[in-house]
């Protein structure tokens, strides 16, 4: 019935992208996303370490997790609401766009959230937070649409 499911990168991967960042949760006890009641229809997403998001500035959260989904579907991630009501923390990017190729990148498809902080002061996440909820939405291809290129990557790596 579904159309995606999520698992965790490799080790090496995560290992790679959270380097230098802190006591991290073992890839292992990242819970995969999921849904907090029946009728939610974003999948909460949790950080793998204490994120302190400075003041005016920007962080980039490595979640662990990539997302395997049928053709035809997006992942689209946004901030939780409370983070944006109380802190109006925000994503970088205004929303993620996770493609069903993005399973393919060199980086395994790892999803990373790049979050702002437009704050006087700076904005703690506590490890295991959940701070950004993922929705899948399907989406439609116009009548002259050519078939693109094959992605190699994440942020900006299908060209300008």
């Amino acid at each position: 019935m579904g159309i995606a499911k999520f698992s965790h990168v490799s080790e090496k991967q995560y290992r790679a992208a959270t380097e230098g960042r802190g006591e991290c949760l073992p890839l292992g006890e990242i819970p995969l996303p999921r849904r907090s009641t029946r009728g939610s229809a974003g999948y909460d997403f949790v950080t793998p370490m204490e994120v302190v998001i400075p003041a005016g500035g920007k962080v980039m959260i490595p979640t662990g997790i990539r997302c395997r989904m049928e053709e035809g579907w997006v992942l689209l991630m946004f901030p939780r609401s409370g983070l944006g009501f109380r802190y109006q923390i925000r994503l970088s990017n205004t929303v993620g766009v996770i493609d069903s190729d993005y399973w393919y990148a060199e980086n395994e498809g790892h999803i990373l959230v790049p979050l702002r902080n437009p704050n006087p002061e700076p904005v703690t996440l506590a490890r295991g937070e959940r701070f950004c909820q993922g929705v899948f939405v399907p989406f439609g291809l116009a009548e002259e649409d050519a078939e693109p290129g094959e992605r190699t990557g994440g942020f900006g790596s299908t060209g300008r």
